[in-house]
């Protein structure tokens, strides 16, 4: 047992799966336990911190700048498709970027995003938003929405520029 412990992980990529893993749960801890103080407290700041940004507490029945609003079928398929799409993310974790160390912590920030605003949607009916970046030209959205932007983003630049596989490798 001690010996299959040990060459677990002289394995890089278990490794790398394990740190992507507490990536995963810091990221989901943060943006559910956001959401939980923000709806707790209702917080509806009036300023803006910068002209930029503000916690102004919303609960958004649709998708991104409320699509979907309150039409129950449209968000029954949203949420299967992202059921789908979280399940797509971690089979590319395990498969095509097995080895490719930037590529799985940013499927791991996705993942913490996607399953983040999954499980308000299916526990709550709805996805709690609290950042309000409207001045910026986005709206209320909420943590797992940047984790998502940004994972998608930078998923997107590794794919293109980043390591052996990239399509165009620096």
């Amino acid at each position: 047992m001690k010996q299959k412990l040990i060459a677990f992980f002289k394995k890089k990529e278990n490794v790398i799966a394990l740190i992507s893993l507490g990536i995963f749960a810091v990221l989901l801890a943060v943006d559910l336990a956001t959401k939980a103080w923000a709806e707790e407290t209702n917080i509806r700041q009036s300023a803006f911190f910068l002209g930029i940004v503000r916690f102004y507490f919303t609960k958004n029945t649709g998708m991104a700048f409320s699509w979907f609003d309150d039409n129950e079928l449209a968000m029954t398929l949203v949420t299967i498709f992202t059921a789908i799409l979280i399940v797509g993310l971690a089979v590319l974790f395990f498969t095509i970027f097995r080895r490719n160390t930037p590529a799985r912590i940013t499927l791991a920030v996705i993942e913490a995003g996607a399953i983040g605003n999954l499980i308000d949607r299916l526990f709550l009916g709805y996805v709690r938003d609290m950042v309000d970046v409207s001045p910026l030209g986005f709206g209320v959205c909420n943590f797992a929405d940047f984790f998502i932007t940004f994972g998608g983003v930078v998923l997107l630049f590794i794919i293109i520029f980043i390591g052996k596989d990239a399509l165009y490798p620096l």
